[in-house]
This record gives structure tokens, sequence and C-alpha cells, in this order.
């Protein structure tokens, strides 16, 4: 396993992370737990770690059927 399994995260994405995680807990939930639902929220916000920007395609187009017109 990795030295540190974050890595692939952008500084945003942490400081985000941080900031959610120090949220729940000045609402009292442990930090534990409060670092696990920062990282599942930054993740669901950016679908995980870094990607790289240029050929991605984005879900909505990468499944999409051609119209008849590109047939």
């Amino acid at each position: 396993m990795a030295n540190d399994p974050k890595r692939s995260y952008t500084s945003k994405q942490k400081r985000q992370a941080a900031h959610i995680e120090k949220s729940y807990e000045a609402e009292g939930v442990g930090k534990a737990r409060a670092e696990q639902i920062a990282w599942a929220t930054v993740n669901k916000q950016d679908g995980g770690g870094k990607k790289s920007g240029s050929g991605r395609a984005s879900r909505r187009h990468a499944a999409r059927k051609p119209s008849s017109a590109e047939r």
C-alpha cells in the first residue's frame, strides 16, 4: 500500500475535506467518523482524486448512442 493514500487528491480537495471534517467535529462527531464523512463528501462532489483534463469524455457523452445521422 502507498505511504500516503491521499496523495492523488489536489490541494483544493484536501482543504475542502479538512474544512468539512472540522465542521463535523464541532458538531460533536468523533474525529475518525468526521474524516470518513469528509472524504466521502469530497469523493461524491468531485468523483475521487485528480483527473486528467485532456481527452476525458464526460459520462453523459461517453455512453451516448450515435444518432441516425452519425451512423
